[in-house]
């Protein structure tokens, strides 16, 4: 799957996360990488920022939180375009879970893990 494809899915996943909640997202940004860093090489997604609920009168001017989904890992571990788009999705959420506060001791009982 080219980058370009890849990329698709990112944005499909994304749009498909409920206006009721992307409305309440603030100050982050969603970025594709080819692979993680190199101390990690099974990562499929990044959240870096201040999630919301810790977020106080101090968050003012900050650079935006960042999302980052890596796509060599998740086509390494995928057999089928089918896998993938599901795995992008699951990622996806995951990682905007974390935007929102969510660990990932909650995500894994919800099935995001």
């Amino acid at each position: 799957m080219t980058r370009e494809e890849f990329e698709e899915l990112v944005a499909e996943a994304l749009d498909r996360i409920p206006p009721e909640l992307t409305r309440l997202m603030d100050n982050v940004a969603v970025f594709v990488e080819d692979e993680p860093p190199a101390d990690d090489p099974e990562l499929l997604g990044l959240y870096e920022g201040t999630p919301l609920t810790d977020r106080g009168e101090w968050y003012a001017g900050v650079l935006p939180d960042r999302i980052t989904i890596y796509r060599g890992p998740t086509l390494r571990m995928c057999a089928t375009r089918e896998e993938v788009v599901a795995e992008t999705e699951v990622t996806v959420v995951h990682e905007i879970a974390h935007h929102f506060g969510i660990d990932d001791a909650r995500l894994h009982a919800l099935g995001y893990g």
